[in-house]
């Protein structure tokens, strides 16, 4: 059936809106009736969205073994990816002669010789097992800036103060590290962020309302008190806070339905953001997601001349859904709302928007044209086991430059397999969205409605179809000093396009591979760089000259994916150095 479904605004007062039935009868129902209904949801359009068939979908994997609960992009084109050590074993064999892990079930010490990471190589479409020692179930991570991932945290004794390195590799032997030194605080759930001078700083975990650092200072932390005040009895719903690190150097954190700046350096919060006028809870377990748009050094700078801010977080739950939830088998509708807010603003205020089907536990991914991808999830209930139901096969595109808001968002082709808890996605360099995981259970389990998924597929936004080949540009070659995109000097790329259209003309883009879990991309970024000039070198051939980013609080140093972006349509990324 056809549905309209408007105003999730979830606001205190009583609320009228739609639910479609049988015949099409509608019923008005107040606040409190809506929170325990739990109608299935049939695939919903609002005025302020566009329907199409866009995008494809490609099964790569039937099974890749584990679930993907948590990706990681690497600068050698491979993908770590990886679920949790304490759910019993996987269908991926570790390799004769490695080590067993042992786990605790049903009072019982069992051996367990299986992977729960494994190691994707994108060009080849292959995968290798690896073993780790300890529990990294709901952890967090960030690329240091020679492309090392940092992964820290995890459950238990075992995992929830660990911090873990991976260095890629081309030959096979590269293996999880296990570092002797631990964090200072329990790191179950919580954010990173890399910062301006490479540190990465590491904030909350379940109760846990603290920040550290990472390269560790003897067994320095920091108490934060937001997070206290953020975490909500029996439902927490601050876990996983939304953090992006702002041009001007200070933080942006997001926990509940609060916001902060931040200043880390001192341990002083610059400003509180008037609140969302959405009573939306949006942190794990009510779990949202949250962009910051793209910083433009070519465009229309703040009055610091530092590129204009924007946050965009979508989706998210009611209060009091994940104990329905949890305690009474109830799946209430999630919000369909998104806020934008302008930090660069004199006076910041958060601007709505509706999605067009509630979404919660959804992925909000920046793609290379900077257009935001919102993909997987479900429409009822929470994060958490057995908490959801109503999975949101359609991604959904949000048109950041479009100015109509009525015009933002493009439904786009549907999924064929539920992504629910625990599922993930990250883009990769040639603009796909590779996209698995959906473990909903405590252990691995293959028989419940949603049952533990292995497999792993790309999505391939609609940018990618044959009909805009020709608009493609193929890098030929990125012309640097010493190797090294540096900040505020120029460099050039040279490429070929078949068909040059002059309006829009190119843009030069920069992207961070981004560390994914439970709906939230770690240090994701895009920075549009300002363009010197483009010179015409032959009948397809042209070369394109930009700076660097101005400073490295705008792009923190660390290894990007150069884009070229041409009227809509992006070239295959290829690595560079920022420094």
């Amino acid at each position: 059936m056809a549905s309209v479904f408007k105003n999730l605004s979830f606001s205190s007062s009583i609320i009228p809106y739609f639910v479609p039935i049988f015949f099409s009868c509608f019923f008005i129902v107040s606040h409190s009736e809506y929170l325990s209904n739990t109608t299935s949801l049939p695939s919903i359009t609002t005025k302020n969205s566009n329907v199409s068939d866009g995008g494809e979908w490609v099964l790569l994997h039937k099974s890749i073994g584990v679930s993907a609960m948590h990706m990681q992009l690497l600068i050698n084109d491979r993908v770590i990816i990886f679920d949790r050590t304490d759910m019993g074993p996987s269908n991926l064999s570790l390799p004769d002669g490695t080590a067993c892990r042992q786990y605790i079930a049903h009072n019982r010490t069992l051996n367990d010789c299986t992977a729960h990471s494994l190691l994707y190589d994108l060009a080849t479409d292959t995968f290798r097992p690896l073993f780790v020692a300890s529990e990294f179930w709901c952890s967090s991570g960030a690329l240091e800036p020679n492309g090392t991932l940092v992964q820290t945290g995890g459950y238990g004794d075992i995992g929830i103060r660990k911090i873990r390195t991976f260095s890629p590799c081309n030959d096979g032997s590269c293996q999880w590290v296990e570092l002797p030194e631990k964090l200072s605080d329990n790191r179950w759930y919580a954010t990173n962020q890399i910062l301006p001078d490479g540190r990465v700083i590491v904030v909350g975990g379940r109760r846990a309302f603290s920040y550290e650092f990472y390269p560790k200072k003897n067994d320095e932390w920091f108490y934060f008190r937001f997070l206290a005040e953020t975490n909500d009895q029996g439902e927490e719903n601050n876990l996983y806070p939304f953090l992006h690190l702002l041009p001007d150097g200070n933080l942006f954190i997001f926990a509940n339905n609060r916001s902060i700046l931040f200043d880390y350096n001192n341990n002083r919060i610059v400003k509180e953001l008037t609140g969302m006028p959405v009573a939306v809870k949006r942190n794990y377990p009510s779990t949202g997601s949250s962009v910051l748009l793209p910083l433009k050094t070519n465009g229309i700078l703040s009055e610091s001349g530092l590129p204009q801010v924007e946050i965009l977080i979508c989706g998210g739950a009611p209060p009091g859904a994940f104990y329905k939830a949890k305690y009474e088998n109830v799946h209430v509708f999630a919000s369909n709302s998104c806020g934008r807010i302008k930090l660069s603003d004199p006076d910041p205020k958060w601007v709505m928007e509706e999605m067009p089907m509630p979404r919660v536990m959804s992925d909000m991914l920046l793609l290379p044209t900077g257009d935001v991808l919102i993909i997987n999830g479900a429409s009822n209930g929470t994060a958490g086991w057995e908490n959801a139901e109503n999975p949101v096969f359609n991604p959904v595109l949000y048109r950041t430059y479009e100015s109509d808001p009525e015009r933002r968002f493009v439904v786009l082709k549907p999924a064929g397999i539920p992504r629910m808890y625990h599922s993930s996605a990250i883009l990769v360099p040639d603009g796909r969205v590779l996209v698995g995981g959906s473990n909903p259970h405590e252990m691995y389990n293959f028989r419940r409605a949603f049952p533990t998924d292995l497999s792993l597929e790309a999505f391939h936004p609609p940018y990618l179809a044959p009909l805009f080949a020709s608009l493609r540009p193929s890098i030929l070659t990125v012309e640097t000093r010493d190797d090294t995109v540096s900040y505020g000097q120029e460099f050039s790329v040279t490429f070929v396009l078949s068909e040059y259209r002059a309006d829009p003309g190119i843009t030069v883009a920069l992207v961070t591979p981004s560390f994914t879990t439970h709906s939230f991309a770690m240090n994701q970024r895009m920075v549009v760089l300002d363009v010197a000039r483009l010179v015409h070198l032959s009948t397809s051939a042209y070369k394109i000259a930009a700076y660097g980013p101005p400073k490295n609080t705008v792009a923190p140093p660390g290894y990007y994916l150069l884009f070229l972006v041409h009227a809509g349509t992006p070239s295959h990324g290829v690595w560079v150095r920022v420094q």
